[in-house]
C-alpha cells in the first residue's frame, strides 16, 4: 500500500534557505567578524544617541580609529599599536624619542644614539663634556693618578689621559738640578740639567752667576773663584785664579808676579828662593835675617 507523504512547502523553503545560508557563513574572514562587531556597536551608541565618527585609521594597523588614540610624529595610533620599534613597549604614557620618524622608548634610544662616554662606556643622557676630542659624563671627567676633579686650572693631557697640574709635573716635568722639584715655566738647562733660574748659582758660595759665566766640575756648577779653589789654582799671594802662566812653589801656585820676597816684596826672579817657615825670600834678606 503507497502512502502519499504530505510536504509543508514553508517547511522545505526554510530547510532549503538554511541548507544554502550554512556554506557562506563557514567562510567568513575573523576580520569581517571584528569589523561586523564594530560595526554594530557603532549602530547601537548611535541609537543611544552616542556619536562615534572614526577619528581616522591607525598607521600600524591601518585600522580604524573609533575610541582611544595616540597622535604623535604626524600620524595616529592605537594606543596598544604605538610602541618602540625595538623592544615594542607600549609608548602611550612613558614618552618616547625619534629618530629618522620612528618612535623609540628612553631607554633604547640612549644605547642606539647617544654619545658614550669615553671612561664608562656607557650613554651620556643628559649633561655632556667634551674634552681631549671624546666625550665624557662630568662626574666620570677626573684626574687619572689621583682621581679628582680639576679645578680652575684645568687639565694637562699626556697619552690621550687628563691629569690635574699638580700630578701631571710631578709624574712627567723634568726636576730642576738644584732643589729637586718639577720645572713647570721658565728653566735652564747647564751642566746636564734642568734649572729654576734662581736655582742656578754656584754650588760652593750660592751666589748667582755674574754675566751668566760658570764653569762646571764633576757636574756642578761653580763660580770662577771656587773652580780654581777646588782645583788648587789661586794664587797663594792675590788668592785670584791663575789663568796662564804660574809658579809652583812651597806646595802652592803664584802669579809670577806675585811670587815675591816676604821681607822685601821684591819679585823673585828666574825662581830662586829661599825658605824658612813656608815664606819664600830672596838671598840677601834670607842672610840678613837668618844668617
Amino acid at each position: 500500500v503507497k502512502r502519499k507523504s504530505e510536504v509543508n512547502p514553508q517547511q522545505n523553503k526554510d530547510n532549503s534557505s538554511s541548507s544554502m545560508d550554512a556554506p557562506s557563513s563557514s567562510h567568513k574572514h575573523p576580520s569581517d567578524t571584528v569589523d561586523g562587531l564594530l560595526g554594530g556597536l557603532t549602530s547601537d551608541l548611535e541609537k543611544l544617541g552616542v556619536r562615534t565618527t572614526a577619528k581616522g585609521h591607525c598607521v600600524s594597523c591601518n585600522k580604524c580609529i573609533v575610541g582611544k588614540m595616540i597622535t604623535a610624529l604626524g600620524e595616529v595610533w592605537h594606543p596598544e599599536h604605538f610602541v618602540c620599534v625595538v623592544c615594542k613597549t607600549e609608548l602611550s604614557n612613558t614618552g618616547f624619542f625619534e629618530r629618522e620618524g620612528r618612535p623609540y622608548c628612553h631607554t633604547d634610544y640612549h644605547q642606539l644614539f647617544s654619545p658614550r662616554c669615553a671612561y664608562c662606556m656607557g650613554p651620556i643622557m643628559e649633561h655632556i663634556l667634551t674634552a681631549m676630542d671624546q666625550t665624557w659624563h662630568p662626574d666620570h671627567f677626573f684626574c687619572t693618578h689621583c682621581g679628582s676633579p680639576f679645578g680652575p686650572d684645568g687639565f694637562l693631557e699626556k697619552d690621550g689621559k687628563p691629569y690635574c697640574c699638580k700630578d701631571f709635573y710631578h709624574l712627567f716635568a723634568p726636576k730642576c738640578s738644584g732643589c729637586g722639584e718639577a720645572v713647570r715655566e721658565n728653566y735652564l738647562t747647564a751642566a746636564n740639567g734642568t734649572w729654576h733660574p734662581e736655582c742656578f748659582v754656584c754650588s760652593d758660595c750660592l751666589k748667582p752667576f755674574t754675566g751668566g759665566c760658570f764653569m762646571e766640575l764633576d757636574g756642578r756648577p761653580l763660580c770662577q773663584l771656587h773652580f780654581h779653589s777646588r782645583q788648587g789654582t789661586l794664587c797663594a799671594g792675590c788668592s785670584e785664579p791663575i789663568t796662564g802662566r804660574c809658579i809652583s812653589a812651597l806646595d802652592r801656585k803664584f802669579h809670577p808676579e806675585h811670587f815675591v820676597c816676604a821681607f822685601c816684596l821684591r819679585q823673585l826672579s828666574q825662581g830662586l828662593f829661599r825658605e824658612q817657615r813656608g815664606k819664600p825670600y830672596c838671598s840677601a834678606c834670607f842672610d840678613k835675617l837668618f844668617v
